[in-house]
């Protein structure tokens, strides 16, 4: 089975938690087995594995994004790069390029797409074979999931099929409604669409060719910043009269808010949370190393990381992002694909920060113009390379590297340190990379 997971977003809607760079799929808030927790990408792939181990899995995304996949899910994923965002289409056509064009995918062999951020179970994973295989027997140019709705709601499109049977033609779709057409809807039969559909590859690639001037993958993906940004729905769904829909009864949440998401959580609480008497419908999610504690509160949430406090009612909790949108800070928190930091003090004219390496990984080797650094290492064993000139560090060690120097680290353990940031103009503009 072929799948394209569609991984973008700039996560406001999770703020403090998420950011532009880590978006509310990356954000480990699923408790595991053993005791740790996992994001919503990391739940989907292991699913997807558990149910289909013989599953492709291409994840199409954006630059910043990158870095945070590979963190969370290992370098061998296949990834679908997205030079700039421009819609649903233009990511799935340049994904569908990289599969037939790179990958050497087949023309006639169907593939699965789906975002990469519901709260599913395992029954998901094996109605998306069927939908594969649907796509595959040609029945229809296109094979949708529907949805089976829970209650009325605002949030979704609709579709509303021919016949009541597991697999229909579609009558038509419908835009998010009002909560009362929504009601009219569902009693026609209507489903949610949840973006998820299948079809055979060669057919979008044939959509893409009308509608874009491209002659293979490197060809499309070089002018992908000329490109009408426009939905799949839009470009496709729209126009195709051959659409089949699959009928889906299991669990299907769209965790696009703090409401929807503390309502996937197995435990009230995440972090050093007290919550005292009182307390009732109460989720708190901490990620800093300071208790938060909650008394007398009733259908709350709290979320704290080092980029700020959310204190709201669930209710409120979707209208978070006009106030985000106002905010223009420093990002504290990211993953790189070797590691992470955590940005600990901003004071005019320097940035401390906290670094975590993993084993056997590396930052690029690179130079500043504009700031010097002081790296003090807290744990684990590294190799660092400065001007050239390779040396051992372990706890204790400080660094000093001059503006212009080159400088890079690899951690031969875990390696945590803290890096001091010293200049007039520190920015992360301020980078230039070479080769070793």
């Amino acid at each position: 089975m072929q799948v394209i997971l569609l991984s973008g977003g700039s996560g406001k809607r999770l703020w403090p938690l998420s950011n532009e760079i880590r978006s509310k799929q990356f954000i480990k808030i699923f408790k595991c087995a053993d005791g740790s927790y996992e994001s919503m990408v990391q739940r989907m792939f292991r699913q997807i594995r558990a149910v289909s181990p013989d599953a492709t899995v291409t994840i199409a995304t954006s630059k910043s994004q990158v870095s945070a996949i590979h963190n969370q899910l290992g370098d061998a994923v296949d990834i679908s790069l997205e030079p700039c965002r421009r819609d649903t289409f233009p990511a799935i056509a340049l994904t569908s390029a990289y599969l037939h064009y790179v990958k050497g995918v087949a023309l006639d062999e169907a593939v699965v797409v789906c975002p990469v951020d519901p709260f599913v179970e395992d029954d998901y994973f094996v109605a998306l074979k069927r939908l594969s295989e649907l796509a595959q027997a040609g029945t229809a140019n296109l094979t949708l999931m529907g949805m089976e709705p829970t209650g009325p709601s605002e949030k979704f499109g609709y579709i509303i099929p021919c016949l009541k049977d597991e697999v229909s033609r579609v009558k038509t779709f419908k835009e998010k409604p009002t909560q009362d057409v929504a009601a009219q809807y569902i009693a026609q039969g209507a489903l949610w669409n949840g973006g998820v559909f299948a079809y055979k590859l060669g057919y979008v690639l044939n959509r893409a060719h009308e509608l874009i001037d491209f002659s293979d993958y490197q060809d499309l993906f070089s002018k992908y910043d000329t490109l009408e940004k426009i939905s799949f729905d839009y470009a496709v769904v729209e126009h195709e009269p051959e659409i089949a829909v699959m009928r889906f009864p299991g669990t299907w949440k769209d965790l696009g808010t703090w409401n929807s998401l503390t309502e996937a959580m197995s435990e009230a609480t995440m972090g050093k949370v007290i919550l005292g008497d009182g307390c009732q419908n109460v989720n708190v999610i901490n990620e800093m190393n300071v208790p938060v504690l909650c008394m007398g509160l009733r259908d709350i949430i709290v979320a704290a990381s080092a980029e700020g406090i959310l204190v709201s009612g669930r209710e409120s909790s979707g209208g978070i992002k006009p106030y985000v949108d106002g905010l223009d800070q420093q990002i504290m928190f990211a993953e790189k694909s070797w590691g992470s930091y955590h940005v600990i003090d901003e004071q005019p004219g320097s940035l401390t920060i906290k670094v975590k390496l993993n084993a056997g990984h590396s930052m690029n080797y690179h130079s500043h113009e504009y700031r010097d650094e002081v790296w003090t290492v807290l744990s684990g064993e590294g190799e660092t390379l400065i001007d050239g000139m390779k040396q051992t560090v372990q706890p204790g060690d400080v660094i000093t590297i001059l503006a212009g120097c080159k400088h890079m680290v690899r951690a031969l353990t875990e390696l945590t340190l803290i890096e001091v940031q010293l200049g007039e103009n520190i920015s992360v503009q301020d980078k230039k990379k070479y080769e070793i």
